[in-house]
């Protein structure tokens, strides 16, 4: 689909510009789009390919989705001497690798194919998680889990994410929301395994036994992931960042970054706060992180079928618009009643809150993930989706790696109350639906105009 210098197009997708051409093999249909390519929609090839990339999304985004195991443990065994905020920059460089350096990623896919960057990806996570169980320094975590583990889950995710995009166009909010699926799926199934094992085995077996898992998932995406389009000859490997000027993509980056800064804060210190809380027992704070990925499992596959059927930019809208109304009806709530009846009991009110509040935001925010490759395919052609997903990506990336030191710091300057850190979180998801529309107003040509797009 393309665009001009202005960001301006012929008009919305719509059936009249999509040409259906007679099937190409068995179980798949043959679309002809606008960019010049066709796409199966479907087939054993093209599902294999989901099924690579779910298993990419369940060993890189699957702990990514942990976070919050990772920080509550070592914030109270091997770094108990630090403070949140110190302890929180491991996590956002984690982050902040995982998501910059498909600046490189992504235009070497479109040149290259994904087939060495899941290789290399497969090596450096589970040479980290082998690695973590013997960890006990700051810098060994900053280096072994921040860097490596970071930059191997960028390998992982952004060709596996972006190879999808080769096989579908009609269906690809909901082929891409199967396979993201992958990274909630893993943030139920580590949560609760590493609350099994850490008590009987202690952390180095923990990890190590984790390890052995990424390594049987990694073995599964570098046997399935494939690309199916040309090799972009003769391109430069490097994002362009005109790509800028292009105004709907400049918004709807802005709006990916601002849900970016809020999006890590819950996953980070959902059981830390939990904890903390006083009303939540051990076990059931572990199993929050749990809970909230099973609403997020759920959250990435139905938005993206929902997205195909009424657009992707109106079904993101309303997935952000709910991360932040959940947060500052339910979370926020939650952090002020400690305040209010200060002294007191807790409130036999924060359990609840908490779990309706991880169950809903889980399942909303889960969509952050699965919606917004295919909102940003929706504004280049194909072949540039490496390019401008890296592009995107490249700027992103800094909210990761600003917005749990933040919170950490807020944290702080609060005394350890959480009210400040979710005022932070539902205030980032505000500024990000108001970006979202402003993209999608630009393309349909109107703010209150309603097209499927």
């Amino acid at each position: 689909m393309n665009t001009t210098s202005n960001g301006s197009k012929p008009g919305p997708t719509t059936a009249s510009n999509i040409q259906i051409t007679p099937p190409v093999g068995p179980g798949s249909r043959s679309f002809g789009h606008s960019d010049g390519h066709t796409y199966p929609e479907g087939g054993l090839q093209a599902w294999l390919v989901v099924a690579g990339a779910f298993a990419a999304m369940l060993s890189s985004l699957g702990v990514m989705n942990t976070l919050g195991v990772f920080q509550a443990y070592i914030s109270t065994h091997q770094l108990a001497d630090y403070d949140e905020s110190a302890i929180g920059w491991i996590f956002s460089v984690y982050a902040f690798f995982a998501f910059f350096c498909g600046v490189q990623i992504g235009p070497i896919f479109d040149a290259k194919g994904p087939r060495l960057l899941i290789l290399s990806g497969s090596i450096l996570v589970v040479l980290s998680m082998m690695l973590l169980g013997i960890c006990t320094k700051y810098w060994h975590f900053m280096l072994n889990f921040g860097v490596i583990n970071g930059v191997g889950c960028s390998l992982l995710f952004t060709p596996a994410m972006t190879s999808i995009g080769h096989f579908f166009m009609v269906k690809r909010g909901g082929a891409t929301g199967l396979a993201a699926a992958g990274g909630s799926l893993g943030g139920i199934i580590f949560p609760l395994m590493l609350q099994s094992l850490l008590p009987k085995v202690g952390w180095a077996w923990s990890t190590r036994i984790l390890g052995f898992i990424l390594m049987f998932l990694c073995l599964i995406a570098n046997l399935l992931i494939r690309s199916r389009l040309p090799p972009k000859e003769g391109g430069s490997v490097m994002p362009d960042i005109r790509i800028f000027t292009n105004l709907p993509f400049l918004y709807t980056s802005l709006s990916i970054f601002f849900m970016e800064w809020g999006l890590f804060v819950p996953v980070t210190y959902l059981i830390s706060y939990s904890l903390s809380s006083g009303a939540i027992n051990t076990t059931l704070s572990y199993q929050i992180m749990a809970i909230f990925n099973t609403g997020s499992c759920f959250g990435r596959y139905l938005p993206g079928i929902f997205a195909d059927m009424i657009g992707r930019f109106n079904a993101m809208f309303w997935t952000l618009a709910l991360c932040g109304l959940t947060t500052l009806v339910l979370w926020l709530p939650a952090t002020i009643l400690p305040l209010v009846n200060e002294g007191a009991q807790p409130s036999r009110a924060i359990e609840p809150l908490v779990i309706i509040y991880s169950l809903l935001f889980g399942f909303a925010s889960g969509s952050n993930i699965s919606l917004t490759p295919v909102c940003v395919g929706q504004l280049c052609d194909t072949n540039e989706y490496g390019r401008y997903y890296a592009t995107c990506y490249c700027f992103v990336s800094f909210a990761t790696l600003t917005g749990i030191p933040i919170a950490g710091s807020i944290l702080q300057a609060c005394a350890n109350s959480y009210w400040g850190v979710v005022v932070f979180t539902g205030a980032s998801y505000v500024v990000a639906v108001a970006f979202i529309i402003a993209a999608r107003a630009l393309r349909v040509g109107g703010w209150m105009k309603w097209v499927r797009y």
